[in-house]
Order: C-alpha cells, then sequence, then structure tokens
C-alpha cells in the first residue's frame, strides 16, 4: 500500500483539474476502476477510504486483480474523499488514469463484424456511459459520440463501468468518411427484422427527444426501425442501442465480404 503523494488540501483541487483534463479519467467506484485495470487502463493513482475492504471486495468479486489493487491503493480520509467527486461513490473508491489516445478513422476501419455505435448529440452523461457497457459487451468495433457531452467524463465513466478502456471510445466532430454500410434508426425505417445489413455497419442512433440530425440522416444507406408497441413513442437511448445490437449478433446480416467470425 502507498501513501497519497499529495496532501490532503491539495487533493480536492487536484481533482477537480483533472475532471477538466482531457488526458485524465477519474474513475469513481469499484467497477470502473476493476474494469478500467482489467482492459489495460495506465492507472496513476488508487484512493480508498477502507483499504482493507477494498482488498475483500477485491478478493471477492475481482481476485484476479488482487495484487495490483493491493499495491496501487492508498488510504485516505471519509471528509477528503467526500470533497473529491460532486457525488461520492459509496464504496469510498476514486481513482485517477491516464486516457488512452484514440484515433477515430482508426476506429472505423477496424476489421471484424463489429459495429460501430455512432451517438448524436446525446444529453446524458449516464446514458452515454450505458451505451458504452453495453457495446463492450456486445464486441462492438467502437463508440464515436457528437455535441458537447464527453464519453470519458467522470459521470460516463460511472454509467459505463470503467468499460470505456475495453473498445475505442472518442468524442468526434461528424462522421469520417467510411466504407462502413452507415444505418440510421429512424422511426420511419423498415422494421429492424427486415434488415439487410447490420454487422460491421455504422450504427447511427439520435438522442430521444431530437432524434438524427438531417445531415446524419442523408448519409445513411438504410433507414431501421425498432417495431413497438402503438402509443409508445420511443425508447431509453443505451435500451435501443442494446436492441440493435443484440439483434445482429443473433440475426443480421453481415455486409458482402465481411468477415464473420
Amino acid at each position: 500500500m502507498r501513501a497519497v503523494s499529495s496532501p490532503g488540501g491539495d487533493l480536492p483541487r487536484r481533482y477537480r483539474e483533472a475532471r477538466r483534463d482531457p488526458g485524465l479519467a477519474v474513475l469513481e467506484g469499484f467497477h470502473t476502476l476493476k474494469h478500467a485495470i482489467r482492459f489495460g487502463a495506465d492507472v496513476l493513482e488508487v484512493l480508498a477510504v477502507d483499504p482493507d475492504g477494498l482488498a475483500r471486495l477485491t478478493t471477492e468479486m475481482a481476485p484476479d486483480l488482487t495484487d495490483r489493487l493491493t499495491e496501487l491503493a492508498s488510504p485516505i480520509p471519509q471528509e477528503t474523499f467526500a470533497e473529491l467527486s460532486p457525488s461520492p461513490h459509496p464504496t469510498g473508491i476514486v481513482a485517477l488514469a491516464r486516457r488512452p489516445v484514440l484515433d477515430p478513422a482508426a476506429a472505423l476501419a477496424t476489421p471484424g463484424p463489429g459495429p460501430v455505435v455512432f451517438l448524436d448529440r446525446p444529453t446524458h452523461h449516464g446514458n452515454i456511459g450505458a451505451v458504452v457497457r453495453v457495446a463492450a459487451a456486445a464486441g462492438s468495433a467502437a463508440v464515436l459520440v457528437t455535441g458537447p457531452h464527453d464519453p470519458w467524463h467522470p459521470a460516463s465513466l460511472r454509467g459505463g463501468a470503467g468499460l470505456q478502456f475495453a473498445l475505442p471510445v472518442a468524442q468526434v466532430d461528424g462522421l469520417a468518411g467510411t466504407d462502413r454500410v452507415v444505418i440510421a434508426l429512424d422511426p420511419d425505417g423498415v422494421p429492424l427484422g427486415e434488415a439487410q445489413v447490420l454487422r460491421r455497419a455504422v450504427l447511427l442512433f439520435g438522442s430521444e427527444r431530437r432524434g438524427l440530425g438531417a445531415e446524419l440522416l442523408e448519409r445513411a444507406e438504410q433507414r431501421v426501425a425498432i417495431p413497438m408497441r402503438q402509443g409508445v413513442s420511443s425508447l431509453n437511448l443505451a435500451t435501443a442501442v442494446a436492441v440493435v445490437l443484440y439483434h445482429g449478433r443473433t440475426g443480421g446480416a453481415t455486409a458482402p465480404g465481411a468477415a464473420t467470425a
């Protein structure tokens, strides 16, 4: 176990600055930290109100990480911990890691059947995190996000349980050129079960309120709708992404010439 490198009075300022630093990620809670380490994050420090409790939790839920977390963890007083986050995590754990350097163009060019999830101006960090979580679980190639909400914001990392480190995740200005089929989720599209291509596609999702922007709709080669009961106007963004991704895994067609394994 290590001692905290900065005096307690400096930590709140340092974590406030880290939240605004595009090169850093603030990891709140055990599961966020667990996945970050498991998927290769460069973790700079781990602070725990109860290091012994962290050790017990790690032994129970992530025994493969016991040695690493024991090496990284430093104790921190409860009152100092409470100043490090607008909503301190109940596990009493917070950490700093470097954000990976990501190339969105390279993510779009990734071979294999995994689709790229493209979120157009989502409005809630928790939803962005939940999308990252399901995209990682479903084997997506990447998650790309436009608009002001950073998918690496601490709230997005918390919602994604740190799985931003499991696949390329980036904030982008728009959709770059790609050889992938571009598919828009749109209420006026063909029913999902009739879609011709879902694997190795770029799947465009708009916000629940605004939908997709006109420019992205024009880019789409197909428009697909999730069938819903009459009177139900929309699904939560992460739920819609989950429906489409798992349909693609189990029943969606593959683009001609694309790999299937």
